[in-house]
């Protein structure tokens, strides 16, 4: 059940991280971490292995974005309760496991794919995110664009995630009305 509220049309940001292809999820806190759901805790190791100043200098808005397969292996949700606490508004990516993009996704969380994204970016390079066109914009004005999400999946990150889309649809106010 997603704690988080739904992001804004346009995601304005930085660039926070850029991972490679095939990158495993729950290293972002590290295995000794992934059943902490203490959310402080979790914030206070986020990304400890690859920038220990990381939680300190990421800001809300900000994006990680990742090659092929991003988050493969175990979907597991402290490594994302983590980065979510950190400020990470959207993950763009070449593309994701899908495991990892079910579970996100119905947690609300943006999951966009746009291919040539990673070698097109730089770390703390300012973005402007359309998550709903899949269109990422540089401060150095390139654009590029990649698969929007489907109208369901649309829903579902407006929302707040589908637990929370699933009460709306089936709320008491809505009983009644034509579907």
């Amino acid at each position: 059940m997603s704690a988080y509220p739904p992001p804004p049309d346009l995601i304005e940001g930085r660039v926070a991280w850029i991972f490679g292809d095939d990158f495993d999820i729950d290293l972002v806190v590290g295995v000794s971490n992934i059943k902490s759901y203490d959310a402080d805790h979790l914030r206070s190791v986020c990304m400890g292995a690859y920038d220990p100043d990381f939680a300190d200098r990421v800001r809300p808005g900000d994006i990680i974005v990742g090659g092929r397969n991003f988050g493969y292996g175990h979907p597991h949700y402290p490594p994302m309760v983590a980065l979510r606490n950190a400020g990470i508004s959207a993950i763009v990516a070449e593309s994701f496991s899908p495991g990892f993009w079910r579970g996100e996704t119905f947690n609300g969380m943006p999951l966009i794919t746009i291919p040539g994204v990673s070698s097109t970016v730089s770390t703390d390079e300012a973005i402007l995110l359309d998550w709903r066109t899949a269109t990422l914009r540089t401060a150095g004005g390139a654009e590029i664009v990649g698969h929007p999400p489907n109208p369901r999946t649309i829903q579902i990150i407006e929302a707040g995630g589908s637990y929370q889309l699933l009460l709306t649809e089936h709320s008491p106010a809505r009983q009644g009305q034509t579907r």
